[in-house]
């Protein structure tokens, strides 16, 4: 048997290594050429600590205090010279993935789609070579090299984790560098090179109610969670805590993908989505902006997760929202996007 574990560095690089029964992380990563920070490999010194998010492990007995404490240890924090993983699992690894000699992974593809589905956003789907590793977390992004122009956007997946078709929203930004290759001059079968997984906003374990906040293709990685959600269930891993997405944009006609969202309702029995748009001049029952419309049954009190992603102006509103509000979610976890530049994360 043998256990998938995400190793996220610092530097927003994600690199996904296979862990044997019995293994400990750290074999594991070298045997796979991640070199993780360590001096003594035996639970003496602590320079293998990090942080466990997700998943089953045993760390035995065998190290000091002095390298982990019980504070820590029930904190989630682990040495991965002593952990032994029981399930897949997500670490956080708190250096540059450049000083543990890893490479940030990079696939080829073929596009299959490329669909306007508003004045505002393109769908691109791209069909991934015959054997691609592409594994990434639910809500991660990924650069995209813009053909003949030497340089790349990035953005998150839409689609989920294992598919062998990717697929992106991308928002149609005049004389942008992507919308542009996009509207002009893409079509089926050209071939794209893509550079990832990165980012520190993804899906973390569901243990209470989670609110999901998106701005116009800040839709995407909320799409990725909730297929990512569906097939847990088809697989009787289903999640019975309340899950709400609020969906922003500036125009009536800007809402894409509502009959994918519709869907979702559907296969999730504990998900539900409202729909808002700025536009003064929409006839759209929820007018405004996302922060309008966060009322008390979906803020749990605070008890709750909050994943947002959207424009800068979006995430800086609801930051000063919560501020002012006195909100203070359980965990919070948010990424701002620019058209012209990555995204900036915060968790």
């Amino acid at each position: 048997m043998s256990y998938t574990i995400a190793l996220n560095f610092e530097d927003g690089v994600t690199r996904f290594i296979g862990c044997k029964e019995g293994e400990t992380v750290l074999d594991a990563a070298y045997r796979q050429k991640v070199n993780l920070p360590m001096d003594c490999s035996d639970g003496v010194c602590g320079t293998c600590k990090g942080l466990c998010e997700k998943g089953e492990f045993d760390l035995g007995d065998e190290y000091l205090d002095d390298a982990l404490s019980d504070e820590e240890a029930a904190d989630g924090l682990v040495l991965t010279c002593q952990m032994v993983p029981s399930s897949d699992c997500v670490i956080q690894v708190p250096v540059a993935s450049a000083l543990c000699k890893t490479a940030v992974g990079k696939v080829e593809g073929t596009v299959a789609m490329v669909e306007p589905l508003s004045e505002d956003s393109i769908e691109l789907a791209i069909d991934l070579d015959e054997g691609a590793e592409l594994a990434f977390l639910p809500g991660q992004y990924i650069h995209i090299d813009v053909p003949g122009t030497g340089e790349h956007r990035s953005y998150s997946f839409s689609s989920r984790p294992g598919d062998s078709r990717a697929t992106f929203l991308i928002r149609n930004v005049p004389d942008g560098l992507m919308s542009g290759y996009l509207t002009d001059r893409c079509q089926p079968g050209e071939r794209l090179s893509l550079t990832g997984p990165m980012g520190s906003f993804y899906l973390r374990e569901i243990t209470r109610p989670v609110l999901m906040l998106a701005g116009g293709t800040g839709l995407a990685p909320f799409l990725s969670m909730l297929e990512h959600l569906s097939r847990k269930r088809e697989e009787g891993q289903g999640c019975e805590q309340p899950i709400h997405l609020i969906y922003g944009v500036n125009k009536d006609d800007h809402l894409v993908k509502t009959d994918v969202l519709d869907a979702f309702q559907e296969q999730l029995p504990s998900f539900s989505y409202t729909t808002v748009v700025a536009d003064e001049a929409s006839e759209h029952p929820r007018k405004g902006y996302v922060t309008h419309h966060m009322d008390a049954e979906v803020l749990h009190d605070g008890d709750v997760d909050v994943y947002l992603c959207g424009p800068p102006p979006m995430v800086d509103a609801v930051l000063k929202h919560f501020d002012t509000q006195g909100i203070a979610p359980q965990s919070f976890h948010y990424e701002k996007f620019t058209p012209n530049q990555a995204s900036e994360e915060a968790a």
